[in-house]
């Protein structure tokens, strides 16, 4: 989607939003003057009340062309907020794609509610790109079409620009979970990555082969992917937004199996194409990082991610293997398909031995129990430090990528007890038995005295009924960052665009 800073073409669709008691908010009292329509419409009209999720489209005639007019409501004007433009700009990103837009108009005459007018618009223009993606790559013939959205009266794009990036930090996100895994083994995945963070500032990636991994004794994530025919591989991305050469990181790491088989313990062959999404949450970190990049967000951010395709070759790990972690600790197999808590061991101390990070977060499509208990509402959020839970928790309201506090015990570890190991990498006595807890104790091990939290994303990384990616994460670290750990005495200079003449706001009332 392109943008553009000032008035569209004449007889251009354009957006029009207005609260529960059909006051528009977004134009003076001039455009019902100029498109009578819209004002007999607000009248009249038995369906559209203003509430917030409601779309209508009114077509008109104007000067020979067919303009279409695009009525969204906000709700109570007490309770809107940026996540309800976000919402509405979605639902208006909907009705583009099926009218198959070329162009929109979202105009901003005034603030609404106490929310700047930069930033709502910012924000309902965030909605609508978001709304916008469509993964086509492999599709001989393609359905979407490049609209333009014109955003007119706009001053300050710093929120634009923050939203902007996130917006293309999610997509990369989106775009490598929707890739076929033939196209993203973890060679082609880093390769990936290398490409889409060539030229941003600040960044520095590393690639740990094999051999070094060896070197290193992270056998744990060795172990997973020993099957396949593609080699694994640790992948870190390093930020530097900061000017302290001894500030220390926020750190995030990332599952990354390219593909899950579920090894030797096979998985059913029923939705098995689906096993492709479980590099999703390296996804999310990568996505982030690049979010951060792109923003020249003022923090030093790390991404680790492990990748690597868990596949039955004849070289494949067996249940009854016992490896030796990078944390000298022994890990009996008792499930190969328990094998993304093995590949975050590893990364999980490699991350916290290597950078000494302030807070360590990593992000997995660890377990089907966790979809049980939260469905695809909420990640679970567990975690050895009450204050990370609760900015996660913050975050996660703001931006709609919601957390759910889920317990640690140490009577999990007793689930996982080996008669030949440290710890089994599932529980024996009990099958199933508080199957998201015990993979997050099982992670616990490997985290040291860092302050960690560890979000379950399975049941939230795609839209819930569907295949669609959802880049979850992205927008959740992002606003962690923001809200808590970046430089905000160091900010960067605001953008502004030429300023119009401005507009006398008058309330519209329903007649």
């Amino acid at each position: 989607m392109d943008i553009k800073f000032n008035n569209a073409p004449k007889a251009t669709s354009f957006v029009v939003l207005t609260n529960d008691k059909l006051q528009i908010l977004n134009y003076d009292t001039d455009i019902t003057k100029q498109y009578p329509v819209l004002s007999k419409y607000l009248e009249f009209s038995s369906s559209f009340k203003g509430k917030e999720g409601e779309i209508e489209v009114v077509s008109h005639m104007h000067k020979e062309k067919l303009v279409f007019i695009l009525l969204a409501g906000l709700g109570e004007m007490e309770k809107i907020s940026n996540l309800t433009f976000q919402k509405a700009g979605h639902t208006i990103s909907s009705h583009i794609k099926k009218l198959k837009l070329q162009a929109v108009q979202l105009s901003a005459r005034m603030d609404i509610v106490n929310i700047n007018k930069d930033v709502w618009v910012a924000n309902c223009a965030y909605g609508i790109m978001s709304g916008q993606y469509c993964f086509e790559k492999y599709k001989s013939e393609k359905e979407s079409i490049n609209t333009c959205l014109y955003l007119d009266g706009i001053e300050d794009t710093t929120p634009l620009d923050h939203l902007k990036a996130i917006n293309n930090g999610t997509v990369f996100a989106k775009d490598c979970v929707h890739t076929p895994p033939n196209d993203l083994y973890p060679k082609l995945y880093a390769a990936k990555v290398q490409q889409e963070f060539k030229g941003l500032e600040n960044v520095k990636i590393s690639v740990l082969s094999e051999n070094s991994m060896k070197k290193l004794g992270m056998n744990a994530l060795l172990g997973v992917g020993q099957g396949s025919g593609h080699e694994s591989i640790l992948l870190t991305v390093q930020y530097k937004g900061t000017d302290n050469p001894k500030d220390a990181p926020v750190a995030f790491v990332g599952k990354g199996v390219t593909f899950d088989t579920g090894g030797i313990s096979i998985k059913p062959a029923h939705n098995m194409h689906k096993m492709k999404y479980d590099m999703a949450g390296s996804a999310a970190v990568l996505g982030a990082i690049k979010s951060l990049a792109t923003r020249k967000a003022k923090v030093h951010a790390v991404g680790v991610v492990g990748l690597v395709e868990n596949m039955p070759g004849h070289n494949a790990q067996r249940p009854g293997d016992i490896v030796k972690t990078m944390s000298s600790k022994t890990v009996e197999i008792l499930n190969t398909d328990a094998e993304g808590r093995l590949v975050l061991a590893d990364a999980l101390w490699y991350t916290q031995s290597k950078f000494s990070p302030k807070i360590m977060i990593d992000l997995a499509t660890l377990t089907g129990a966790v979809i049980v208990s939260l469905g695809s509402t909420y990640a679970g959020c567990f975690g050895n430090d009450t204050t990370i839970i609760k900015q996660l928790e913050e975050a996660g309201e703001q931006t709609e990528q919601k957390v759910w506090h889920m317990p640690l015990h140490k009577d999990y570890d007793d689930l996982m007890k080996s008669t030949v190991a440290d710890i089994a990498n599932i529980s024996e006595t009990r099958p199933g038995a508080a199957g998201a807890a015990t993979a997050a104790q099982f992670l616990q091990h490997f985290v040291g005295e860092t302050k960690w939290a560890h979000l379950d994303i399975a049941g939230v990384a795609l839209e819930s009924g569907a295949v669609n990616a959802k880049g979850y994460g992205v927008a959740l670290l992002d606003k962690l960052v923001e809200l808590f750990y970046e430089d905000t005495n160091n900010q960067p200079v605001k953008k502004t665009v030429e300023k119009k003449s401005k507009v006398k706001i008058k309330e519209q009332e329903k007649k």
